[in-house]
């Protein structure tokens, strides 16, 4: 498996990601995007941010990139990055299919993506995929599965996707919603031949939204890679709009809210990789802190007071403006 590689780099940070939902399009749900993408949100300004991250990135022990169909042109701009850098080798880049992207590079779009998990927007978005990034893709990901997704129990497209897992290419799936966990499970259950399909699973967690954890765990236990997104809770967790217990703890901490969050993540047993969906230099620099951030006992309950119902948390997201 390709994520066998970061077994094998000792940087604190090989285990954080950087993901491109939030710079590979002019429009996203991040709270603060407007201060950190300024007015210029041009392709080309894009294009070099993206390139400026993922500089920045690599150099400090990143090795993980994640990118999708729905993201803008987010896997237009890290397959420019990487045919610009040959001699980049060592990383592990994964995708997914199932949304399409529809806002036309505008922030203001009535509707961003739409969601579809047929056999034929798969065919569709692998052969897209295939043509940027090439032999370069490692991990291929359903994106955002929920209990009633029809790729739970389309047995054509597990077949599609089984065969693609014989060329080398890892299957994997991503979760979104309240029954996150219940999502995981079915997903575990899917086999092609008596073997199972998925090797990662890919789901919210954050001091915020908890609920996944023990299903999550159950994956690690399965042998699934486990990659935490939304870590920052869509910018929930950062400075200003962080609860009152996370300013606490980075201030005891003396780091960023950002990294205190993360670094609640990255402590779980089960998560093998945690994602950075940062938009700017600094907010890299501060997420990869969360690498060295030391959380005690007391600092943790703290913490673990702040989480919310399921179905609050995922409310408040499904509320939150596009920018």
């Amino acid at each position: 498996m390709p994520f066998s590689r970061l077994a094998t780099v000792t940087t604190p940070t090989a285990h954080i990601g950087l993901g491109l939902a939030a710079v590979g399009r002019p429009g996203y749900i991040n709270l603060g995007r407007e201060a950190d993408l300024g007015e210029d949100r041009s392709v080309d300004a894009l294009r070099t941010r993206t390139h400026e991250l993922l500089d920045a990135a690599y150099a400090q022990g990143v090795r993980y990139f994640d990118v999708a169909r729905s993201y803008g042109r987010s896997e237009e701009f890290l397959a420019d990055w990487l045919t610009a850098r040959p001699g980049v080798t060592d990383v592990v880049v994964g995708s997914k299919w199932g949304y399409t992207y529809t806002a036309g590079w505008s922030a203001d779009a009535e509707t961003h993506e739409v969601k579809d998990h047929s056999v034929q927007t798969y065919d569709r978005q692998r052969a897209e995929t295939a043509e940027l990034l090439g032999d370069r893709l490692d991990l291929y990901q359903i994106h955002s599965v929920t209990p009633d997704s029809p790729a739970l129990t389309d047995k054509e497209l597990h077949a599609r996707l089984a065969e693609a897992a014989a060329t080398g290419l890892t299957i994997g799936f991503s979760t979104s919603g309240p029954a996150q966990a219940d999502a995981v499970r079915a997903a575990l259950a899917v086999t092609v031949d008596g073997e199972p399909l998925f090797r990662t699973v890919q789901s919210t967690y954050n001091v915020l939204e908890t609920s996944a954890g023990p299903a999550l765990a159950e994956a690690h236990d399965a042998g699934l890679t486990v990659i935490v997104k939304e870590g920052m809770a869509n910018g929930r967790l950062a400075a200003p709009h962080a609860p009152d217990a996370v300013r606490a703890v980075a201030e005891e901490t003396g780091l960023g809210c950002d990294a205190v969050a993360l670094a609640v993540a990255l402590r779980q047993p089960w998560a093998g990789v945690v994602l950075s969906g940062a938009a700017t230099v600094p907010q890299l620099a501060s997420n990869l802190h969360a690498a060295v951030v030391d959380l005690d006992a007391d600092q943790l309950t703290r913490l673990a007071a702040v989480t919310e119902d399921p179905r609050t948390y995922w409310e408040r997201r499904g509320s939150l403006a596009w920018h």
